[in-house]
């Protein structure tokens, strides 16, 4: 079995630079603390010649599945260091996923959101995974509650941290950033992918300079969230996720953008697995509005308010939310 799922997957050599590995750590060459390393990294082979970057933390034989869905942007390991220890910890296997067009996987935009659990499906199913619950970071948040309507009696639960709801129809409200993005809706499809490739370049030409800006990004940002850059191993998380994730591309902020404002492809309402949502009362990205609109929506739905919580106020509960999840 483990020569076969072996064979399904590939493995490339991992980037030297600011970030390496060592001993089941990563170093960061600057002098800051480390971080838990993935067990391992590569691609699994999807539809028509696509493929999917993956990164697993936790033993890869585990009873207890979750698929962690990035925000918009990041990549496969915007994961933060306390579910990283604990999926070792307690023998889960905890596997981040790429979307089309950052990191690893191939660049492909969906017509609908719905549209990429076809190759999620193919994807868990060549990666051995029966039963799984999903988490999903604000952009990451959408395709979190699109597997569990799509994996119905596969899906147990959800947690959902700071995420991004519907912009329209029956489901939909306004505000945040999305709101603003639905302003440019009809652009958005011509726009992304020259965004992307700004984005891509940006992140390859900033390396150099990119804790310095991450510094810069997180003094304008509400104290909630300063005090989330404040910890040494998000910060680590953030730098390594980008600069390993973002230099191989960036396009799927591009497609997110467009995805998020058009229909999902189903109705929140239709999502029977039970659903944690965290949500920061200080959050200017995805307001507090937005969880307290949405969650009585979900069938089983459950909000819980972090008070002075930013956008990122998830991160700081990543055990919580791990916990809570696989408790049930």
């Amino acid at each position: 079995m483990a020569a076969t799922l072996r064979n399904r997957l590939s493995f490339p050599p991992l980037a030297a630079g600011r970030v390496g590995v060592e001993s089941g750590r990563v170093i960061c060459h600057d002098g800051a603390m480390s971080i838990t390393a993935p067990r391992y990294e590569g691609r699994v082979q999807v539809r028509d010649g696509r493929s999917l970057g993956i990164a697993e933390f936790g033993p890869p034989h585990a009873e207890q599945t979750v698929l962690w869905f990035h925000g918009t942007p990041g990549a496969r390991k915007q994961i933060p260091e306390n579910a990283r220890r604990l999926a070792f910890e307690r023998c889960i296997r905890v596997i981040g996923i790429d979307r089309p067009g950052v990191g690893l996987s191939t660049a492909h935009r969906y017509h609908r959101l719905l549209d990429f659990t076809d190759d999620l499906e193919v994807a868990i199913d060549r990666l051995g995974v029966e039963r799984f619950s999903v988490v999903g970071l604000s952009g990451g948040a959408p395709y979190a509650l699109a597997a569990a309507h799509a994996f119905a009696d596969r899906v147990p639960t959800v947690g959902v941290l700071s995420g991004v709801v519907p912009s329209g129809g029956a489901d939909g409200t306004d505000g945040g950033l999305v709101g603003i993005a639905v302003r440019f809706k009809p652009l958005l499809p011509v726009l992304s992918e020259p965004f992307g490739a700004v984005m891509t370049n940006f992140v390859r030409v900033a390396k150099p300079v990119a804790p310095f800006a991450l510094d810069m990004f997180a003094r304008i940002s509400p104290p909630g969230d300063r005090e989330i850059f404040a910890v040494p191993e998000h910060r680590e998380m953030f730098l390594d996720d980008v600069l390993t994730g973002g230099r191989h591309g960036m396009k799927a902020a591009g497609y997110d953008a467009v995805l998020f404002t058009r229909y999902w492809g189903f109705s929140v309402r239709d999502v029977a697995t039970r659903v944690v949502w965290w949500q920061g009362d200080d959050d200017y990205i995805v307001p507090l509005s937005h969880a307290e609109h949405i969650v009585p929506l979900l069938p089983h739905g459950e909000l819980r308010v972090q008070p002075g919580g930013g956008h990122l106020c998830g991160l700081g509960l990543g055990d919580e939310v791990l916990e809570t999840i696989l408790d049930w």
